[in-house]
């Protein structure tokens, strides 16, 4: 039977829609079995903390169940890999730090491209961090110690939680910036760096405001700046680094990934809803509490802003000639 030309187009396009009508009811159904989010770092950690506050929030309003799985190691590769191997359907995700953009070009050779195998799903939060000196040292602020350390230079330990962490590329973009001739001196990770710099073996780290507020506060170490373009509302009267040094900005961030090829509907639902977790105020004050500021964006922005830092931290890491261990 032939068809007349009007219904056989109505058919035409009918089927042609089909594909997109059945992508938005399935993305209107999702999910329908429980979330794996990969952290690829120990549980315990920052990382992981927020992992599991924003699997309740996802678990809760979402009606399935969002499970924290800890992938650590080479870090956090192995957990990266892991979702990029996984299927693109929704049921794998990722939490993405800054270490992931730093990782980019920290490691010659990865078994996987981040930003061309990671679909960025949404931004999370900025960790503020703070430049903190011993109280042997004499500076009372950023001046003052860039003074100091060329007066002394060679001299002055700055600690890290080993090569290629936050507190390491932090305080090479400083030394970069400044001109200063800092030693780095690298352990496995902020905790013994910290319990060295309380004992003066160390000068000076660059470390998350959770990390050391309480230190700061009862006068064992002594603030000189936070690394973020503003200040801090847990830190207002700590000055920003950028306010002595034009230009410098560095902080940490999380948000969430998931394997290249996820539908966007997908992305754009879980876009959604962490963002209204984001807004609630109890979320909020939970995230302060981790000294951190909330940073909401759409997928699309919060690809440019991993490509933003990628690009940034790949300059200081070659600067400075840093290789893994």
């Amino acid at each position: 039977m032939k068809l007349p030309r009007r219904n056989f187009l109505h058919l035409a396009a009918g089927a042609a829609a089909l594909p997109i009508v059945s992508r938005i009811a399935w993305a209107q159904a999702y999910p329908t079995q429980p979330v794996r989010i990969v952290v690829g770092f120990a549980p315990g950690g920052p990382a992981d903390i927020i992992a599991r506050l924003i699997s309740q929030w996802l678990s809760e309003r979402l009606g399935q169940q969002f499970i924290v799985e800890n992938r650590p190691g080479a870090g956090s590769n192995i957990g990266t890999e892991a979702v990029v191997r996984a299927p693109g359907d929704g049921y794998t995700l990722l939490l993405i730090t800054s270490t992931n953009a730093i990782n980019t070009t920290l490691y010659a050779k990865l078994n996987f491209n981040f930003i061309h195998d990671i679909e960025p799903v949404a931004s999370l939060l900025r960790t503020i961090y703070v430049m903190v000196v011993h109280p042997s040292v004499p500076a009372k602020t950023v001046p003052e110690f860039i003074d100091y350390a060329k007066a002394n230079p060679g001299k002055i330990n700055m600690a890290s939680g080993g090569i290629g962490s936050a507190p390491h590329i932090y305080g090479e973009l400083f030394k970069t910036m400044t001109g200063v001739d800092l030693v780095q001196v690298h352990y496995r990770g902020t905790g013994p760096a910290f319990v060295d710099l309380l004992a003066g073996q160390v000068q000076i780290i660059f470390v998350n405001t959770a990390a050391s507020i309480e230190y700061i506060r009862a006068g064992r170490l002594r603030a000189l700046a936070v690394t973020t373009a503003t200040r801090s509302e847990a830190l207002p009267d700590i000055p920003t680094v950028s306010e002595f040094v034009p230009g410098y900005e560095a902080s940490g961030w999380q948000g969430i990934g998931a394997p290249r090829n996820t539908p966007t509907e997908v992305i754009d639902k879980l876009n959604r809803e962490i963002n209204t977790a984001l807004a609630d105020p109890k979320i909020k004050a939970q995230l302060a509490d981790l000294g951190s500021d909330v940073l909401a964006l759409s997928p699309a922005d919060f690809g440019k802003f991993i490509a933003d830092e990628t690009e940034k931290w790949a300059k200081v890491i070659k600067s400075a000639g840093i290789k893994p261990q």
